[in-house]
């Protein structure tokens, strides 16, 4: 008899409508989780995020990273509010901080158009659309991001790092992903940059042809930023995995969300060697929270990613089994168009939306 697995995950349901999403999609983990054995899963909620922040003065407790960094992994909600901020004028962005703390250099976030999403192209191909954008983290332009604002109003400029370890360790990231993704039997990796114009973005190109001559199987190619979002409009379908610093990644994982139906639709995770966090892209979304009409689908999905994460990372074959499962329950729900979100004009609500997935679980 298999011995049954343990996983405990740290729950931060953030703000807006992070905890509506985040009861959606623990209904479904534990209707997949029910399924199939050889793992459980303990769920313990902590404090994060711009109520905490009015309520404590700190938007990530020092328990509530304690806790994140004992805990096998991380599933976030959403956090912020546009109105709270902090004296320098900047959002709180307790999400930015688990990056660095925890290390989770590498941002990834799945391009996928299900079907019976409206996507944004009209073009048949678009139904083609599977990539994935992988995104430094822990460098780049948000590399001083938790320093203090220097003094002065005649000028501010920010840092953008690029190391060669930084470098390497995405780099080698994504080479492993594209081979494990294996799309059509030939994996490639695209690296993003500004590489004609930035020494940094020349820098990180350097890098990445240097690892890539370590990543044999892989095809590779490279693409200007600008160029690149011309063609995410025209033909994102000829993608596969692509890599780049972190501020692009930060816009181009936007874009590509709404190429696949919007933000409700656009899982990630943020992934080191030791930790992992997962959460959907989107924000909180003040102006529709409690009512009832938020899209969980990211939500789910990404809570699918941190299954097959912990299924690969500790071999627990029943929680990549349960992943495959919600992934395929939820591409059920939406080919048959069971349901429909007020985000791509239907009327189908939160409940809605997650009990369809878990009757097609």
């Amino acid at each position: 008899m298999t011995a049954t697995q343990d996983f405990r995950i740290a729950l931060l349901p953030g703000d807006g409508i992070g905890p509506e999403v985040m009861n959606a999609a623990l209904r479904v983990l534990e209707a997949a989780a029910a399924r199939i054995e050889g793992f459980r899963l303990g769920f313990q909620s902590y404090p994060a995020g711009a109520v905490c922040y009015q309520e404590t003065g700190d938007d990530l407790p020092d328990t509530t990273l304690a806790a994140c960094r004992e805990a096998d992994a991380v599933l976030l909600g959403a956090m912020g509010h546009p109105d709270v901020r902090k004296a320098d004028g900047t959002e709180i962005n307790p999400q930015l901080d688990l990056r660095f703390e925890l290390d989770l250099y590498a941002g990834v976030r799945p391009v996928r158009l299900l079907n019976g999403v409206p996507g944004a192209l009209a073009d048949p191909r678009a139904a083609d659309i599977d990539m994935v954008v992988i995104r430094e983290q822990t460098e780049g332009l948000f590399a001083d991001i938790r320093s203090p604002a220097p003094a002065g109003n005649d000028s501010m400029s920010d840092r953008c790092l690029i190391t060669r370890e930084g470098t390497a360790r995405v780099s080698d990231f994504a080479f492993d992903l594209a081979r494990r993704r294996n799309r059509s039997g030939r994996p490639r990796v695209t690296c993003v940059d500004k590489a004609n114009v930035l020494h940094s973005m020349a820098f990180f190109r350097k890098v990445f042809d240097e690892r890539a001559d370590n990543a044999p199987g892989v095809a590779t190619d490279h693409a200007y930023i600008d160029a690149f979002c011309l063609d995410l409009v025209r033909a994102p379908w000829t993608y596969d995995v692509v890599v780049m610093e972190n501020l692009l990644g930060d816009i181009v994982s936007d874009l590509t969300a709404g190429l696949i139906g919007g933000m409700g639709f656009a899982p990630s995770a943020d992934i080191g060697d030791r930790h992992a966090l997962f959460q959907p892209a989107h924000g909180t979304a003040p102006d529709i929270a409690g009512q009832g009409i938020a899209n969980p689908t990211a939500m789910i999905l990404s809570a699918a990613m941190m299954l097959e994460w912990l299924g690969e990372r500790h071999r627990a074959g029943g929680c990549a089994d349960a992943a495959e499962n919600i992934r395929q329950a939820v591409d059920s729900v939406y080919t048959t168009e069971a349901v429909r979100p007020p985000d791509i004009g239907g009327t189908d609500g939160t409940d809605a939306v997650t009990r369809a997935v878990i009757e097609a679980l």
